[in-house]
């Protein structure tokens, strides 16, 4: 159980608040021995993502190249129904049913996407933390909080603040949304929400204009906003903000041309599933070859494989620390060998890490690509050969006279 002293806390500003916790040396064994427990899981946890995410590359890079000698390019005027269930590359131009509009407000744009974001100007917390070893192995933290009023896009709840007495904030009448455009088309095939959604990069639209007597009913206020540097303001004065005022800020998503690599299913498309059970269903803005949509495709794949592999075994480390961690708190009883056994202990655990996760990586390529990894390591038995063969031809050293 941890042993926690809590000092007093006291007023360092007018604005903040500083507070003293101690931890024995005992309660910080303690504490640290949870690591003993969770670390192995973490270390399963993260053998088992590794695994995995090496079959999926594996299963993910088969199914482009499946789909990228399959696909068929199709006009996008007409609809022939001898490609239905194929899966088929359609570019051109993008057209909506109808602009968009926000009912909330009023304002309206063209495109395929309206996203509405709304700020309040709340007070806000902030809190920094200072941890000393004492002498013994205890350790003393000094955590600041502190206050402000500062424009916030999620409502902040002041109730839970460590001094939330003088710093509660009103609640926020309109929250962010996304209006989505509910038809669009390529020439003649039709797009569902969600291909509309994955379409289009929002950027940011300046409001001239907006229904004045929506916004007050939405609000249940008298407030009709003005316009101050492109959004919508709800205040007295944007030089001077106070508690409460409202900034309301628009951006819009719009593409003229789209690419669409998928299953034709009647007049529009769905997901092509591969011989793998892997599904293809790819939306790109512009007007692409589907030779170029696949190669980005498993660009994106090889990326993605990458990140997943560092953060495994960043992850491995972690659980290898937690499990060494006792090893420094033990030190700490005179604190600069605790130092230095803490910075032995992360490079032990990020050796441990590379180790386990090369070796884990290694046994799922023999899994997932086991031609591949035989071939891989006869090459390294040849160049090694070819190597020790070369070191043997090698002349004599001439001896001096």
């Amino acid at each position: 159980m941890a042993d926690h002293d809590d000092g007093a806390g006291f007023p360092a500003d007018p604005d903040s608040f500083t507070e003293v916790t101690s931890q024995s040396w005992l309660s910080r064994i303690g504490s640290s021995l949870t690591g003993l427990l969770v670390g192995p899981v973490v270390i399963f946890g993260a053998i088992v993502l590794l695994f995995w995410n090496e079959g999926r590359a594996v299963g993910t890079a088969r199914s482009l190249a499946e789909g990228a000698g399959a696909v068929v390019s199709v006009g996008a005027g007409t609809v022939d129904p001898a490609n239905e269930g194929r899966l088929v590359h359609v570019a051109g131009a993008l057209s909506v049913a109808e602009k968009l509009r926000d009912p909330a407000t009023g304002v309206e744009a063209d495109g395929l996407r309206l996203v509405r974001k709304v700020e309040a100007y709340q007070w806000r917390e902030t809190s920094t933390s200072e941890t000393r070893k004492k002498l013994g192995g205890g350790e003393e933290t000094v955590t600041t909080h502190s206050y402000g009023l500062g424009w916030s896009d999620h409502p902040v709840d002041g109730s839970g603040f460590k001094q939330p007495d003088g710093h509660r904030n009103p609640p926020v009448a309109l929250a962010g949304d996304s209006i989505v455009q509910r038809s669009a088309r390529i020439g003649a095939f039709g797009l569902s929400a969600s291909q509309i959604a994955a379409l289009g990069t929002a950027r940011p639209l300046a409001v001239e204009k907006w229904d004045r007597a929506a916004l007050q009913k939405t609000l249940g206020t008298a407030a009709a906003g003005q316009p101050v540097d492109g959004r919508i303001f709800i205040g007295i004065d944007a030089t001077r903000p106070r508690l409460g005022d409202l900034r309301i800020s628009y951006e819009v998503a719009a593409t003229a041309e789209a690419t669409v690599v998928a299953r034709q299913t009647g007049a529009g498309f769905s997901a092509f599933t591969t011989s793998n059970g892997r599904s293809i269903e790819i939306l790109r803005d512009g007007t692409i070859a589907p030779a170029r949509v696949f190669d980005d495709a498993q660009s994106g794949n090889t990326t993605l494989t990458w990140i997943v592999r560092v953060g495994g075994i960043l992850l491995l480390a972690f659980g290898f620390g937690l499990i060494l961690g006792p090893l420094s708190v033990l030190a700490d009883v005179v604190p600069f060998v605790g130092d230095l056994v803490g910075g032995a202990s992360s490079m032990v655990a990020l050796a441990a890490a590379a180790l386990v996760g090369s070796a884990t990586i290694a046994v799922a390529w023999f899994a997932y690509r086991p031609l591949l990894a035989a071939g891989l390591i006869a090459a390294g038995f040849v160049a090694a050969f070819a190597l020790r063969r070369l070191a043997g031809r090698r002349p004599a050293a001439v001896p001096a006279q």
